[in-house]
């Protein structure tokens, strides 16, 4: 295992969906009014997996999400509202067990910073709905240097025809 997936397990393990775990805080505030849904009704459009980490703030298990070794060309779209967020053009192996992409598409997410590993964080939502999807960091490849580390589970991927 490399360093990086080392760190990323230790901060997966701090900010697990495990049941018993801690809750986060809730997702951003959503940018369109359409998607400022109640949390019952969140509840009942979302997997309890897909919940925890757009609504709740958590992190799913690395190496967990079938969207990790995802290779065709396409688009990957918030699981909460299905915004467009990354191009499958940005994705690349950073090996730390989440898909990883060194840029969003254009206007597709906000950000904010997150204390909780004490450290703080830059935190990435889906812009239209508020849903968590990761934490953005300076160590990724050319052209842009940025990791826009994602849940797979926040994530849907739609393949081009």
């Amino acid at each position: 295992m490399t360093r990086r997936g080392l760190l990323a397990s230790l901060a997966a393990l701090a900010g697990s969906t495990l049941p018993g775990a801690r809750s986060a805080e809730a997702a951003s505030a959503a940018s369109d009014p359409s998607w400022s849904l109640s949390d019952a009704a969140w509840k009942q459009r979302l997997s309890p997996a897909a919940y925890a980490v757009l609504r709740k703030e958590g992190t799913e298990r690395p190496f967990s999400s079938p969207l990790n070794n995802e290779k065709r060309a396409g688009t990957f779209h918030c699981a909460g509202c299905d915004l467009p967020l990354f191009s499958s053009k940005t994705k690349y192996e950073s090996g730390t067990g989440w898909p990883s992409f060194w840029q969003p598409l254009a206007n597709a997410i906000g950000t904010k910073v997150d204390f909780k590993l004490i450290v703080p964080r830059t935190e990435y939502h889906c812009r239209r709905c508020g849903g968590h999807q990761g934490h953005v960091f300076g160590d990724g490849p050319k052209p842009t240097g940025k990791r826009y580390c994602n849940n797979g589970v926040a994530l849907s991927f739609k393949p081009e025809n």
